[in-house]
């Protein structure tokens, strides 16, 4: 791809999020919804106010509503609409309170799809694993029914030039044992952990779900293939050591794996230079690899498809991030395609 190509208000990174380019967005060639009527569960998608970058019921709906059959979505947190008093291990909490009554606001409204059907939150790992149960109580009881996991921030790479490292996060966090109390009181709870690390961390999964194997653990964004910084170079050698990651944490029976996020990881298309957005048989023909190798290791009934959105709305649209998928899970079986579009999701997150 041309690296000379730029649009306004892109990013000159990766590992930054940034509000959409909109008027590059219209430029993506408008496409048949493909499949219609299958039911999808989007099981990670963020809602959220953040300075310059609203993300609402409004503009997820206008993305839900685009043709495809969203039957209902999962929250993933966001760190935002925080508490700004109180307790400051409770302050998460406040974005499960928000998300709640934006979830209570949509199904008063009516529609096709339940938003944040599930939601999944944030609690500080670092405060030990007695305080973290406390604060899976409070967002229990915000919830309103609907709290399901907690999100695990723990990506991390030695290199400077990835900015995806989450803040406070180490090298092998993972295998230190007031991190892993923290993650039993998740198991405990019969609630599941989603879990954000990027590819040179894998290994660290794969003990950890051995360490605690009544965890439902759920791996975000294919494990975070990397394609940029240190990445861009050598990459048949990256994608190689990522799916040998791959397999050696699907072989752990506890855990799942979601299938996206490869926008904000740049492992195939770099959105930054393109002069358009590219159609779903662009995309699926650069992802395949990826997605392949994650269906094969995993096995359909522990894959789900996510949008990522607003995230991954940096480089595509939503319905042709969907017909993406779709094209991805061509030959698919329908018990198939049922578990990675709403079954896995369903199952994992007891919706």
């Amino acid at each position: 791809m041309n690296a000379s190509v730029s649009h306004a208000a892109r990013p000159t990174e990766f590992g930054r999020i940034f509000p959409p380019d909109e008027a590059w967005l219209a430029g993506q060639p408008p496409e048949q919804i493909l499949l219609p009527e299958l039911p999808i569960i989007d099981p990670h998608h963020h809602l959220w106010y953040h300075p310059g970058f609203r993300y609402l019921l409004e503009e997820f709906g206008a993305d839900t509503g685009s043709g495809h059959n969203v039957i209902a979505t999962v929250h993933a947190e966001a760190m935002s609409a925080y508490r700004t008093d109180g307790p400051t291990e409770l302050r998460p909490v406040g974005e499960t309170e928000f998300v709640a009554n934006l979830a209570e606001a949509s199904d008063a409204a009516g529609g096709p799809t339940k938003v944040a059907a599930g939601i999944i939150g944030r609690a500080d790992f670092g405060l030990g694993a007695e305080i973290v149960d406390n604060v899976i109580e409070h967002h229990i009881a915000a919830g309103q029914g609907r709290f399901r996991g907690l999100r695990f921030g723990a990506s991390w790479d030695a290199s400077a030039e990835i900015e995806l490292s989450h803040p406070d996060s180490r090298a092998h966090m993972l295998a230190e044992p007031a991190i892993r109390d923290c993650v039993r009181a998740v198991a405990d709870r019969d609630l599941s952990l989603d879990l954000w690390i990027l590819s040179p961390q894998l290994a660290d999964a794969a003990e950890l779900a051995d360490a605690i194997p009544e965890l439902r653990l759920v791996l975000n964004h294919c494990g975070a293939p990397l394609g940029f910084g240190p990445y861009a170079t050598d990459r048949a050698e990256h994608f190689a050591t990522w799916a040998r990651g791959i397999r050696e944490v699907a072989e752990r029976p506890n855990v799942v794996c979601k299938l996206g996020g490869l926008l904000a990881t740049a492992a195939a298309f770099d959105y930054r230079t393109a002069p358009t957005p590219p159609s779903s048989e662009e995309l699926a023909a650069l992802w395949l690899p990826w997605f392949e190798t994650c269906i094969d290791a995993f096995g359909p009934k522990r894959c789900m498809f996510e949008s990522n959105f607003p995230v991954d709305k940096m480089g595509t649209g939503y319905a042709t991030l969907w017909n993406t998928f779709k094209r991805l899970a061509a030959g698919a079986s329908k018990t198939e395609l049922a578990s990675m579009f709403s079954d896995t999701a369903r199952r994992t997150y007891r919706l």
